[in-house]
């Protein structure tokens, strides 16, 4: 019988993941660890751990909970307007520090599964067409947000080190869609008007969110060492997107894409990171072959059936 930890369980992702993993009658304990009570119904397999990730008292309110497994969703804050750099650190770095500093005091551990990014790759004009998992830090990690991702993976890393009979896997995803997220780049293809860069037109690759709490799972289950890429297998356009969504691109030439960007803000355009900017421009695709062959996992939607649903989503809330 498994005893499993989820952080950032009051989210999206970690709450659908706490449901699917209480559906399963070989899960003996889900403990949900969030400053916001997760909104899971009540039951004696579900426990509610009310704690800051940043605690100093983190490792005594899990010691307790005698769990073998410990899956870390409530990182990867995005950049966004109103987010400062010191913020983000904060919960992105400083946050997965203390939990490696309280999972060291547990143990029955045996596997960890951190929520990592495919941002490790950048977007790049000269990037391969499908990033390996060796590649990462090839180029330079421009933003904040890329060197936050870099730093907390080193942190695992160095984890795995101290702990080698705990299985220590980083799904590094590529963006997730679904309906009921709200990231950056989901309130984009909500908007009516998209900004896209004049003269490019990237293919991208999503992976649904569904999918992306399916991965964990199976991330749960395989016991893969290392860094492992999440995403549908194919790529598509993001002209092929944005015509199936149904939206009216605006292309900006390089040189005033940031400064119309910022004053279209003003006028209702979406607001758009550093990050989401540069993915619009180079786009970015990884292999998917560990996860296939390693983590035995395949998403049940690709890129474009993804898009489709997310379509379907839009077409929906707007009628």
């Amino acid at each position: 019988m498994r005893r499993i930890i989820i952080t950032g369980a009051a989210n999206r992702l970690g709450s659908v993941l706490a449901q699917d993993l209480l559906a399963d009658p070989a899960v003996e304990l889900v403990a949900a660890l969030d400053t916001r009570a997760p909104d899971l119904p009540a039951g004696d397999r579900l426990v509610h751990i009310d704690a800051d990730l940043r605690s100093p008292d983190l490792a005594r309110a899990l010691i307790g909970l005698r769990a073998d497994a410990l899956v870390h969703t409530d990182v990867l804050q995005f950049p966004e307007p109103g987010r400062s750099a010191r913020t983000l650190h904060d919960t992105n770095v400083v946050g997965t520090l203390g939990l490696l500093a309280a999972a060291e005091a547990l143990p029955e551990l045996r596997t960890l599964v951190v929520r990592g990014s495919a941002a490790i790759y950048g977007s790049e004009p000269n990037a391969p067409a499908f990033f390996t998992e060796d590649m990462a830090r090839r180029f330079v990690l421009r933003t904040r947000w890329q060197r936050d991702v870099s730093e907390s993976e080193k942190l695992v890393e160095a984890f795995a080190r101290r702990r080698p009979a705990v299985a220590c896997t980083t799904l590094r995803f590529q963006p997730i869609l679904g309906r009921t997220l709200d990231t950056p780049i989901m309130r984009l293809l909500r908007s009516p008007i998209v900004p896209t860069w004049l003269g490019f037109d990237p293919m991208v690759q999503v992976v649904h969110g569904d999918d992306a709490v399916a991965a964990m799972i199976a991330a749960l289950d395989a016991g893969v060492r290392g860094p492992v890429n999440v995403a549908a297998r194919d790529t598509i356009s993001l002209s092929r997107v944005l015509r199936r969504l149904g939206k009216t691109s605006l292309p900006l030439a390089p040189g005033l894409f940031g400064p119309l960007l910022g004053a279209g803000a003003r006028l209702g355009l979406p607001r758009m990171d550093e990050d989401t900017a540069r993915f619009l421009r180079y786009g970015r695709g990884v292999d998917t072959t560990r996860m296939e062959q390693e983590l035995r996992f395949a998403p049940v939607l690709s890129t474009l059936g993804t898009i489709e649903l997310v379509a379907m989503a839009i077409e929906e809330a707007a009628a």
